[in-house]
């Protein structure tokens, strides 16, 4: 039998910053053992500051681009995991039943500031994304064998 790859979709509201994060940090913590993608419920574009948070921890999302929720309706997902309130609250139905996960954090867009504390924000979203799937990646994950 072959072992198919956890397939997991973040979602967040504009898909430019946390749900971007979430997507290279599971990448690169889970390997071949997940298939990771990311989405919004509006396509916006991927922030500079979470490029340049990513790449402070070696991760390249330059070449990432934003992506809207309707490209993957309709495909099979193990996991699908928001990762804003907002996206939370309008996330579809997707098909063959996949476990819905809700981690709410911040929007580091959305704080105000210097160019500095903006900065921080955006790597304190990064580290809280990476302790909750160090911890996660950890956690036994078989793909649905029925929805392959």
């Amino acid at each position: 039998m072959t072992t198919h790859p956890v397939r997991v979709l973040f979602l967040c509201t504009h898909n430019s910053a946390r749900s971007q994060m979430a997507e290279a940090l599971l990448r690169h913590l889970g390997g071949d053992r997940f298939e990771v993608y990311s989405a919004g419920t509006e396509e916006t574009r991927v922030h500079p500051l979470a490029i340049e948070a990513m790449q402070e921890v070696g991760i390249d999302i330059s070449g990432a681009r934003s992506k809207h929720l309707r490209e993957f309706l309709g495909q099979d997902f193990d996991y699908v995991i928001t990762v804003c309130d907002r996206a939370a609250e309008s996330c579809p139905i997707f098909p063959g039943d996949p476990k819905r996960i809700h981690w709410s954090f911040p929007d580091p867009s959305a704080v105000e500031g210097s160019e500095d504390e903006r900065r921080r924000a955006f790597a304190r979203v990064r580290d809280e994304i990476t302790l909750r799937l160090r911890t996660w990646v950890q956690l036994p994950h078989a793909p649905r064998a029925a929805a392959r």
